[in-house]
């Protein structure tokens, strides 16, 4: 298992944009914190993260990362780093 620390995916479990990184995360064992944005308080802490309130957002160390196609590749990049 891949545990990313200092990794926050804030998603909506409706988003098809969401689905197809948390189906990549599920395939490729990675581990992180998640945020449904439907949850009480995520969505304004993605907003206060972000400016914005798209998701998927990936935060890493404080910043974000928009679009699944994005956060994806970068990933893949972390786990083929690991």
């Amino acid at each position: 298992m891949n545990y990313l620390e200092d990794h926050t995916l804030y998603y909506k479990k409706s988003c098809p944009f969401c689905v197809k990184v948390l189906r990549f995360m599920e395939a490729n064992d990675i581990t992180m914190d998640k945020r449904d944005t439907l949850q009480p308080g995520n969505e304004q802490d993605l907003i206060r993260v972000g400016g914005k309130k798209q998701v998927p957002c990936l935060v890493v160390a404080g910043k974000p990362l928009y679009e699944s196609d994005d956060i994806v590749a970068y990933l893949r990049e972390k786990v083929a780093a690991a």
